[in-house]
């Protein structure tokens, strides 16, 4: 058993915030959570559900969890990650990260934020999208006391399906009938435009609030921020809540070592791979100088932390 350290005076608010949460759920913290908590980042406050898709932590005074919706499995062999760089070159920097370097595995995850009367949930996950193990959202939505209706606003990051997916039920129309669906407007005609996607457009077209890239208070709050390079109109949100601040990271970056400590190398999946390197390093870069606490849909469970400089380069440091 881990020896429990100190809390910081920093973090007292937002555990405070935390107990709270879990009196209202009948829940405490395991040892595991509080201990975590010494450690969290200022604007997160410490996990007080055992559901183990449900991450609960605060951003100053709103109620915010991560759920889980499932995992994608890549092959490590330069197809999709690390295009055209060497396999020896990108096996060394995981295993200096003790990772294994037999294939490469991305969380699938939606941020659920809680403040007054508004319930917020960044991407959707995956629904029933082939590629992703998943399609555990609407449980973990369940589990965090949030019924589908009640969600008043969604902010996609971009429409590939492991974001949108759930923004269906079974049976093809909306999960989530009275939310507002707010995207970029490049993104949201990149949406109706493809073929594959009409079924979704025609469906949730009376909810999109389309918006020129990197708005601001699209909601009190919530702020979008151009990312450009990854699809036509990529967003990465800021959520701000008195002085707390959480960037949701979107796909900026998808493998929490790669793609932060080797921002230049490809990914299949950006649309426009040079632009997409460009923004992720100028985003990862202004996450570490300024001290923004990130969340993560691809990074492991639960995804928050910071990326942080070290030994000239950057890294992320989970936490909270």
């Amino acid at each position: 058993m881990p020896t429990q350290r100190p809390v910081p005076a920093r973090l007292l608010p937002v555990m405070a915030l935390a107990a709270s949460l879990a009196a209202c759920s009948a829940q405490a913290p395991t040892a595991a959570e509080a201990t975590a908590a010494g450690t969290a980042p200022a604007a997160v406050a410490a996990s007080v559900d055992v559901h183990p898709d449900v991450h609960r932590f605060a951003i100053g005074s709103a109620r915010a969890a991560m759920l889980r919706d499932g995992r994608i499995e890549l092959p490590n062999d330069g197809s999709i990650v690390a295009q055209g760089e060497a396999r020896a070159e990108v096996d060394a920097l995981l295993r200096d990260a003790g990772l294994p370097a037999g294939s490469l595995e991305l969380s699938v995850q939606a941020l659920l934020v809680r403040e007054g009367d508004r319930v917020l949930l960044f991407d959707t996950g995956a629904g029933n999208a082939s590629f992703v193990e998943g399609g555990r959202l609407p449980a973990a939505l369940q589990a965090a006391g949030v019924a589908p209706e009640a969600v008043t606003d969604i902010f996609i990051s971009h429409a590939h399906g492991d974001h949108v997916g759930g923004l269906l039920d079974a049976q093809g129309g909306p999960a989530f009938a009275n939310a507002t669906v707010h995207l970029s407007r490049p993104e949201w005609a990149a949406l109706q435009a493809n073929p594959s996607q009409q079924a979704l457009a025609a469906a949730i077209a009376p909810q999109v609030k389309a918006f020129a890239p990197g708005a601001s208070d699209l909601v009190p709050g919530v702020s979008a921020v151009a990312v450009d390079g990854h699809t036509p109109g990529h967003s990465a949100y800021e959520i701000a809540n008195g002085p707390a601040r959480l960037l949701y990271l979107g796909d900026t970056a998808h493998h929490h070592v790669i793609s932060v400590q080797r921002p230049r190398w490809t990914i299949q999946f950006d649309g426009d791979a040079p632009l997409a390197e460009d923004s992720r390093e100028a985003l990862l870069a202004r996450a570490a100088d300024t001290g923004l606490d990130i969340a993560s849909p691809h990074f492991p469970y639960p995804g928050l932390g910071r990326i942080e400089r070290r030994d000239g380069g950057l890294v992320w440091v989970p936490g909270g």
